[in-house]
């Protein structure tokens, strides 16, 4: 807000709330498999998405509704107490908390704790650089491959988001992965899956992994029906037949589309049902048991086994 002049972070060190959740909801399934992560929003944002699947938070304009003062240290200690591996900056975009998101970033390094952005990467190239400087991982939210769904439905500019997948790639050592939301109707064209799917082959590789996630019906966007399960499929063919080795399926529970698959040889890596992991092909330096192909993310020697759990917790 506007303070004399200034623009001040209301929000900073204020939540709508704390949750221990698996690594997996956010969704990465490259990073820590298996592990907790504390995540945490605010309130707000800076798009405008007639389907958000969040908008009680992500539209919020009531700062009374968030939780009193948390210093970036409480969390990284509330990270600790719960054995969290990372804290997820998440419910809403930290690119609206940016401050406090650092603050908080830092303050789980010095600890050990890994940070991660669960963003629409729609921000401009300094404050870009400093957010991403302090994270380990995110999960960006590519909507669709159209300048007119931005404009029109969102709010904002594809180019910015391609920007932002561009330089996580090039730039930095952040693990990242994309999620799309598929909308019927609106983003879920053959040719629009087909332009997308090569557009992050060409500028991105073959091993960032892709969510394609199920819509339902919400905020503004009531009208429509939930995605079909064909739809998705057809999404994950046309990604995998451009050549991106791990492709998945979110908000449905479909074991095949959600498992983790040797890119070399076929065998499974990691096999999940919904958050729970019930399969582990991987040795201790990330690569296949079976041929010795490396699998590409962040690996441990053993996964973690926080399963589909979801502990609020409150930090005072």
């Amino acid at each position: 807000m506007n303070h004399g002049g200034a623009v001040v972070l209301e929000a900073y060190g204020r939540s709508s709330g704390f949750c221990v959740d698996p690594i997996e909801k956010k969704p990465l399934h490259h990073f820590l498999p298996g592990t907790p992560v504390l995540s945490f929003g605010t309130a707000g944002c800076n798009l405008t998405c007639k389907f958000c699947q969040n908008w009680e938070i992500s539209k919020a304009r009531d700062q009374d509704a968030l939780t009193t003062q948390v210093a970036p240290e409480a969390v990284a200690r509330a990270a600790q107490q719960t054995r969290s591996r990372s804290v997820a900056y998440t419910y809403n975009d930290p690119v609206i908390f940016l401050e406090y998101a650092m603050d908080c970033a830092q303050a789980c390094r010095e600890v050990g704790v890994r940070s991660v952005a669960v963003t629409a990467g729609y921000i401009q190239e300094k404050p870009r650089e400093a957010l991403f400087a302090q994270m380990d991982a995110a999960n960006v939210d590519l909507k669709a491959f159209s300048e007119t769904f931005y404009r029109k439905v969102a709010g904002g500019h594809l180019q910015n988001v391609l920007d932002t997948l561009i330089y996580l790639k090039h730039h930095t050592t952040v693990w990242f992965e994309i999620t799309t939301l598929l909308i019927p109707g609106h983003n879920d064209s053959e040719s629009e899956l087909q332009a997308m799917t090569q557009w992050i082959v060409d500028n991105l590789g073959v091993d960032v992994p892709l969510h394609f996630s199920a819509f339902h019906p919400d905020f503004k966007m009531r009208n429509l029906p939930r995605t079909p399960m064909a739809t998705l499929q057809q999404a994950r063919r046309i990604a995998r037949g451009n050549g991106l080795r791990y492709v998945y399926l979110g908000n449905v529970r479909d074991h095949e589309s959600a498992t983790t698959y040797c890119p070399g040889c076929g065998a499974t890596l990691i096999g999940r049902v919904s958050y729970e992991l019930d399969q582990w092909g991987l040795d201790a330096k990330g690569a296949c048991r079976r041929c010795g192909t490396q699998a590409a993310g962040v690996f441990e020697a053993q996964p973690g086994s926080w399963g589909a759990r979801r502990l609020p917790i409150r930090i005072v």
